[in-house]
């Protein structure tokens, strides 16, 4: 089952990463300002990761395939790690969509 970490940036703020069962991160998000934001956030990928519609598959610079998790607003609630292949990222989208919706809450900044 996964979870998603919350952990504090060097800047104070708040992030999250989704994290498959086997440990590997599958979704960093962005920084919050408040922990209160970055559980709104949580909860925003839970929702939105079962809406394919909702991943957004882009290719950065150097060719290498990454997603974007969008909320209904269109704002980026989570991104990915780069990738291998097209077929990687897929494999990706799909752990996020499994993982995502019944994920504990492992707090590491309490």
């Amino acid at each position: 089952m996964g979870k998603f970490v919350i952990t504090k940036r060097t800047n104070g703020e708040f992030q999250f990463n989704l994290k498959a069962g086997n440990g590997q991160t599958i979704l960093t998000s962005e920084g919050y300002t408040t922990k209160a934001a970055c559980l709104n956030g949580i909860e925003s990928v839970k929702t939105n990761s079962q809406d394919d519609n909702r991943f957004d598959r882009k290719e950065s610079s150097n060719g290498k395939p990454y997603f974007n998790l969008k909320a209904t607003n269109g704002q980026i609630i989570g991104s990915s790690e780069m990738y291998e292949s097209t077929s990687a990222r897929d494999n990706g989208i799909a752990s996020v969509k499994t993982n995502a919706p019944d994920a504990t809450t492992d707090d590491q900044t309490a």
